[in-house]
Formats: structure tokens, C-alpha cells, sequence
């Protein structure tokens, strides 16, 4: 018999019911450090005072009208952005997925309107997950992702991570745009190499093709960065947003210049949620906490020092894990045995990670895990490790 709930995760058997800051509280009392902030979402860690308060003030006040109407708070949010970021404009969703969809309709739309109506094709990398809808899956076209899906929607490309050649050979007359993570999440903590966001940033000025970042899981602070592309020095045309945006509230953005953003005129796109005025209170209060002066400064030293123990771990452990990746609170350990009995020992440790491709476990706390809590991560990682060698 089916269950209730449509069974198309695989859960751990854990039932948490309540979260302070780093910490989550299964329904027996156990405390289990968080390194997965419910994959990159609680940025700012679970129950937040300032996030709290953003919501019950907010919802004291008015959940939602539509937009219909215009949105203070909305507004109020997209002003924020706009001052923070390369955009000249912003579209509210509620996810990364439906950032997803409209980054791929904004791209076809922009030719269009330009008289290149065959411009459609979206170029995209081995290793990227850019979400679970049509679209997504045909940028992504894994076999876990599109079996049993087809057939899968025309206009999409890949080509090998970090294989500027191979993406060269690929960008014709019909190419839209380039999307890219600037770094793969479920791909394995993949970073881009040096010099391929600069060039793919040159390759679409020189053809006119649009550069779309993939920041959903990457963004909002994560590397260090209020966006990872900032490391490289350029800016993307388009880029999509969730996850930490709304730190634990269903909330993404698209983010746009006024040029990549010209189509989209009144009626091309439509959200009934996307942009509420409960959802930009509480991302309000998220963005404004992540760019107060000093907060990423602090994301930065503190993501260092986790990666320096995070190497010493794997020095100690070498029959376990290979190697770091990563940069700030986006880290991978690279493992010799398959991630998922590494997160499972982890429970037995009362410790929350993330598993991902390429033999890889992510570590995405919140932004203001504290230095002790850093020491005590490794140090639950290193019990982890010695239960899996001798397990193994």
C-alpha cells in the first residue's frame, strides 16, 4: 500500500522537532549538530531571533494579496538587491526551481524580442543540478534525473565541467545563453577553475550570448561572498536565487540586468506567491543581517578555520577521506567509502551532513556556526570517521 506522503525520498529515520541556531532537537531529547542547514536554506541558522521576528510582525500584520497589487515589502527587498548586486531588477519566486524556469524563458525571451527567435539553446556543464522541473532536468540531464521523464525538452547542451574548449565549440548563432554554478552543490562542491567564469564572461561578450550564474545553493553568502561569482571578478546577466534567501521560508529571486531582462514586460511571467509580503519580510531580514558590515568578514575566517581542522581530519583519517573542497561554509570531504554510510554513521554522533556526487559529503552549516562549535564539528566528524574504518 502507498503511503500518505508520495514516497519519493529516502528519509532518515529521525523526527526533529524544534532548531536553535546550529542545533536540532529530535523528538527524544538528542541534540544534533547541524552541518546541512536543511541543504544551504537556514543560512542564518534555525529559529533566528531576527528571522522570528521578521515573520510574527509580519504576519500580525498581512500574508498575502496577490500581485495584483503593489507589495512594500517586496519592493523593499528588490531595492536591497538591486543596491547589493549587478541587477537592475528582480522577479520573487518561491524556489529554485521556478528561478530556474523563468532564467531559461528570461534568455529565449531576450532574442526574441531582438529578431534571433532561433537563439533558444542553453548551454550547461557535467556535474550541474539546476532543479527538478522539465527544464531543469533537460540543463541537467543525469540518469537518475530524466529516466523514465522523456521526452526530455529540446534546446539544452552540455559540455565536460570546466571545459572551456569544448564550450567554445558549442556557442553558435543558436545559443542563448550559458548557465553555470559558479559552485556545483549536488555535483560534489565543485569550484570553478581559475579563469573559467572570467573567460566564459568574455566568450558571451564576444558573441552576444547571455551569461546566466546558478546561485541558488551557492549564494547568499555561503562562500564568503554575498555571491560566489564576485571571487572572479565578473558578472553574470541573469542569476537565480533561493535557498539561503529566505533562510528556512520558500522564497527565490531571479536577478537581471535591464538589457537581459528587456522581454519580460507585463503578462510574459506570473508567480501567485512568489514576492509576498510575508516571504520579503522574512527575506528582508535575512539579506539585511547577511550584508551588515563585517558578517561575511566573519563567514570567510570562520570557513577557513573549519576548512585548516577539516584537512587535519583527513590526515588523521586517510583510509576514510581524500581531500577538501570548497570554499567558506560550501566544503566537501571527498570520501573513499560512499557518502551515505558516512552520513549515517553521523547520526550515531548526533551530527548532521549532506551527501552529494562524485564520493563526495557536503558541509553547509549556518553562517553563524561559533568557532567552539566548529571544534566540536570535527570532532564528531572524526568519531564518524573511526566508526566507519572500523565498521569497514
Amino acid at each position: 500500500m502507498i503511503p500518505s506522503v508520495l514516497p519519493t525520498y529516502s528519509r532518515a529515520p529521525l523526527h526533529f522537532v524544534k532548531g536553535e541556531g546550529s542545533w536540532l532537537i529530535e523528538e527524544d531529547g538528542r541534540r544534533f549538530l547541524d552541518l546541512g542547514s536543511g541543504i544551504a536554506v537556514a543560512a542564518l541558522g534555525h529559529s533566528n531571533p531576527v528571522v522570528v521576528d521578521a515573520l510574527v510582525s509580519q504576519a500580525q500584520k498581512l500574508w498575502h494579496v496577490s500581485n495584483l497589487y503593489e507589495i512594500p515589502q517586496q519592493q523593499a527587498l528588490a531595492d536591497k538587491l538591486v543596491d547589493a548586486t549587478f541587477a537592475d531588477t528582480v522577479f520573487f519566486t518561491n524556489s529554485g526551481t521556478e528561478s530556474m524556469e523563468l532564467g531559461v524563458k528570461m534568455a529565449r525571451k531576450y532574442w526574441y524580442e531582438k529578431g534571433q527567435p532561433e537563439r533558444v539553446e542553453i548551454v550547461s556543464f557535467t556535474g550541474a543540478f539546476h532543479g527538478r522541473s522539465s527544464a531543469a532536468i533537460a540543463a541537467a540531464p543525469t540518469e537518475k534525473m530524466v529516466k523514465g521523464f522523456g521526452p526530455l525538452l529540446p534546446g539544452f547542451r552540455q559540455v565536460s565541467w570546466g571545459d572551456l574548449e569544448a564550450l567554445k565549440s558549442v556557442v553558435t548563432d543558436k545559443t542563448a545563453a550559458i548557465l553555470i554554478e559558479p559552485v556545483q552543490g549536488e555535483g560534489g562542491i565543485n569550484v570553478a577553475p581559475d579563469g573559467l567564469l572570467k573567460a566564459i564572461r568574455a566568450l558571451c561578450d564576444e558573441t552576444g550570448t547571455l551569461f546566466i550564474a546558478d546561485e541558488i545553493q551557492c549564494g547568499m553568502g555561503r562562500t564568503g561572498r554575498l555571491f560566489a561569482h564576485e571571487w572572479a571578478g565578473v558578472t553574470p546577466d541573469i542569476m537565480l536565487v533561493a535557498k539561503g534567501i529566505g533562510g528556512g521560508f520558500p522564497l527565490g529571486a531571479v536577478l537581471a540586468t535591464e538589457d537581459a531582462a528587456s522581454g519580460m514586460v507585463a503578462g510574459t511571467h506570473g508567480s501567485t506567491y512568489g514576492g509576498n509580503p510575508l516571504g520579503c519580510a522574512v527575506g528582508l531580514a535575512v539579506v539585511g543581517a547577511i550584508t551588515e558590515p563585517g558578517f561575511l568578514e566573519e563567514v570567510g575566517r570562520k570557513g577557513a578555520l573549519l576548512r585548516q581542522k577539516l584537512e587535519g581530519l583527513v590526515a588523521e583519517n586517510p583510509e576514510v577521506f581524500e581531500a577538501v573542497r570548497g570554499q567558506g561554509f560550501m566544503l566537501g570531504l571527498k570520501c573513499k567509502v560512499a557518502p551515505a554510510d558516512l552520513v549515517k554513521a553521523g547520526y550515531e554522533e548526533e551530527l548532521i551532513t549532506v551527501p552529494a556526487a562524485d564520493n563526495v559529503v557536503r558541509l553547509l552549516p549556518a553562517l553563524t556556526l561559533s568557532e567552539e562549535e566548529i571544534a566540536e564539528a570535527v570532532e564528531r566528524l572524526d568519531r564518524t570517521a573511526k566508526r566507519i574504518a572500523v565498521q569497514g
